[in-house]
């Protein structure tokens, strides 16, 4: 498995990250293998973004997106 090695943090940072991991009862290492996970699993707004990008089919002017929609709820 891969280890991550962070330099030159700072004490204050340290000493908090150490006090949230004892009080959940978790080594540090656990803790920010915990908080790193839970991070890489959210996405990012640029990775929604990209998606929508992606998922585009064509393009409408407001006036014809109003009217579409004012169609389809005519139809219900």
């Amino acid at each position: 498995m891969p280890n991550v090695l962070i330099r030159d943090l700072p004490e204050d940072v340290h000493r908090e990250l150490m006090r949230r991991a004892h009080r959940q009862g978790r080594s540090l290492q656990q803790y920010l293998t915990a908080l790193l996970t839970r991070e890489t699993a959210t996405r990012t707004l640029d990775d929604v973004l990209d998606r929508v990008d992606r998922l585009q089919g064509g393009h409408l002017s407001l006036a014809e997106a109003v009217e579409a929609l004012r169609q389809v709820r005519e139809e219900r």
